[in-house]
């Protein structure tokens, strides 16, 4: 296996992942990421074969982001979310646009309000396509605590996702569940 080739295979999923175990922050999902980079290749992360190649670096990335996490604590300081660019598509007007960007930011707070577990795991499932056993091998976690954290995680998203909706009353709650998750 030629480790450099299997770092370029998964470098856009890794950078995701480290994105969402930084919450977010890109610089620190940058170090992060290079940081895991250079113990890949020094050696001092390596992979044994007892998981798949991807599962093993997301949980290498994962226990990295905690450790500088951990390291920055003292130092860390909260910085807004900045949302991603939308390009504006020829048959969406701009009101069609507002609206998905709202829908995006209320499912974003939604997620930031999930204990860490649950939030990690719902990302795992859904953005990183990975099983909830994989989901629990990169979370360092046995497989019945992923499932609870999964399924936790999703009553209490729909849950937030209900709240928002029934607060700001734009729409019926299941509609805007439906319009965020699809």
């Amino acid at each position: 296996m030629n480790l450099r080739q299997e770092l370029e295979r998964y470098h856009s999923a890794s950078y995701g992942w480290a994105l969402a175990c930084c919450a977010h922050d890109r610089a620190r999902a940058d170090d992060v990421l290079q940081t895991v980079y250079v113990k890949v290749l020094e050696g001092r992360a390596r992979y044994d074969g007892r998981s798949t190649f991807k599962t093993w670096l997301f949980a290498v990335i994962r226990k990295t982001a905690a450790g500088a996490w951990r390291y920055h604590l003292f130092h860390a300081r909260h910085l807004t979310l900045q949302a991603e660019d939308a390009p504006l598509a020829v048959d969406e007007s701009a009101e069609e646009v507002f609206e998905r960007t709202q829908r995006l930011a209320r499912l974003r707070e939604a997620l930031a309000t999930l204990p860490d577990r649950q939030r990690q795991a719902l990302h795992l499932v859904f953005y990183e396509e990975m099983s909830v056993r994989e989901a629990a091998a990169v979370m360092g976690v046995s497989l019945g605590t992923a499932r609870v954290h999964y399924e936790r995680g999703k009553k209490r998203l729909r849950q937030r996702l209900e709240e928002t909706e029934v607060s700001d009353g734009s729409r019926s709650p299941r509609r805007a569940i439906h319009d965020v998750v699809s």
